[in-house]
């Protein structure tokens, strides 16, 4: 259980201080936030000092999603995928190779191919888990992975855990917080947005689309991109989500 209190640096700056998340889910969080700051592309908070208990970052102030900071939103998201990664797989620098989504382990192993780094780094392994704990069958899973396919891209510099809860709104601006920052594909950040919500998410896609134009067919693929979280919180919260995460796998045909 993580724990979030507020503070005041000496200069006045107001800061969250967030503890409880464990020295490797922290130290994966502070590089991720710092290689997403990197790009220069989205509002990520500052990192300003994180150790085996804690990570000390800017707050964001609170504020309204707004129409106008959709449209930055999405133009700055296609900039910050961009940026790139070394490989598909690759951890943010100096990150941990074993990291975290959430409460759940996530290894980061590098690979030059997608479709089959995605299917043993992103959704085999939570299928053992999940079926392990009686949650659900292999096969589906098995079947899907085999029809893996995506547009031929670089490696994209993802968030990785980009659902509407870690995106705040500050009035002008959408800010990314909590990360589970890799190289992956572009397209599984925007298949998160639409599995759970983000708002103004039409102006966002169509802010993206003009800046780094989306290949063909994307919306098809959303539900491959994401059998990646489904998995996630399946193994996290049981069996309300095993569903969706078959449809998710049965999609692929």
């Amino acid at each position: 259980m993580t724990d979030l209190t507020e503070a005041e640096l000496d200069d006045g700056r107001a800061v969250v201080v967030k503890r409880g998340a464990g020295p490797r889910a922290t130290a994966a969080e502070a590089a991720g936030l710092r290689w997403l700051a990197a790009a220069a592309a989205v509002p990520v908070p500052e990192v300003h000092s994180w150790d085996d208990e804690r990570i000390v970052m800017d707050r964001v102030p609170a504020g309204r999603p707004a129409a106008a900071a959709a449209d930055r939103f999405g133009r700055g998201l296609a900039r910050l995928h961009a940026a790139g990664a070394p490989a598909f797989g690759a951890a943010p620098p100096d990150g941990p190779a074993d990291a975290w989504i959430g409460r759940a382990p996530m290894a980061n192993v590098q690979a030059d191919d997608w479709p089959s780094w995605y299917a043993s780094q992103r959704v085999l392994p939570y299928v053992r888990t999940a079926v392990d704990a009686g949650l659900l069958e292999a096969a589906p899973f098995e079947r899907a992975c085999s029809r893996l396919a995506a547009p031929d891209e670089p490696p994209a510099r993802l968030h990785g855990d980009l659902w509407n809860g870690n995106v705040l709104w500050d009035g002008r601006d959408a800010w990314l917080i909590d990360p589970a920052a890799h190289g992956g594909h572009r397209e599984t950040d925007l298949a998160m947005l639409h599995l759970f919500g983000c708002p103004h998410l039409d102006r966002v896609v169509a802010a993206y689309d003009e800046t780094a134009p989306l290949a063909s067919g994307w919306r098809d693929r959303i539900g491959m991109h994401q059998l990646f979280p489904l998995l996630v919180h399946t193994v996290l919260f049981g069996r309300s989500y095993a569903g969706q995460a078959l449809a998710a796998a049965r999609s692929l045909g």
